[in-house]
């Protein structure tokens, strides 16, 4: 609170009735020339994507700024609602509306890591050797408790020591093709995200 004597009280307030007074007396300056001003958005990307947060999958729009250069990289600046998707219909909760920070965080993990039983470190590890880690860990396991048969003979074809968590987010052509691959592996274990 700003400490005012009674006098100054009285000259702001008289200064600011005065000069409201004369400018609906026609004593105003003269009309400011009219501007469009340029839409914030005009020179970037618009890229449609989904919420990465929770099971709702909200629509968003990314808008990105960079000239396509050889050498230039694009660069996130600004993310709202997308309007036109059916599940948010363009309103996003607070966690959505700040993803811009989420991208741009400087602790954001972008590369997979590995780190070796009994260590403390992570190392980062290239996405071939990542995929390829998952993959083999798949089949050891695999091959090691796959149940083609039960004890009176039926043939079940099942693998009950794994799991899959499919992503919510996805779209329902996403979630068939997994849902066959999984399956067609013997998982019986299979949900979404959306159920959690």
């Amino acid at each position: 609170m700003v400490n005012m004597s009674r006098r100054q009280f009285f000259k702001v307030t008289g200064t600011t009735l005065a000069s409201s007074s004369l400018a609906l007396l026609g004593a105003a300056p003269s009309p400011a020339l009219a501007e469009v001003r340029q839409y914030k958005l005009a020179r970037m990307t618009e890229t449609r994507n989904t919420c990465p947060y929770c099971s709702v999958a909200c629509g968003v729009l990314m808008y990105s700024l960079g000239d396509g250069a050889k050498n230039a990289k694009a660069s996130i600046m600004h993310i709202e609602g997308d309007p036109d998707h059916p599940v948010n219909r363009g309103t996003l909760c607070p966690k959505g509306a700040a993803l811009v920070d989420f991208i741009h965080s400087p602790s954001r993990l972008q590369y997979p890591e590995y780190r070796a039983p009994g260590s403390d470190t992570w190392q980062r590890i290239s996405w071939d050797d990542a995929y390829t880690r998952i993959a083999k860990l798949m089949k050891d396991d695999r091959d090691a408790n796959f149940i083609e048969k039960t004890a009176d003979g039926k043939t079940v074809n099942r693998w009950t020591t794994t799991g899959m968590l499919a992503a919510s987010a996805s779209s329902n052509e996403v979630g068939y093709v997994t849902h066959k691959v999984i399956r067609s592996l013997g998982v019986l274990a299979f949900d979404n995200q959306a159920r959690v």
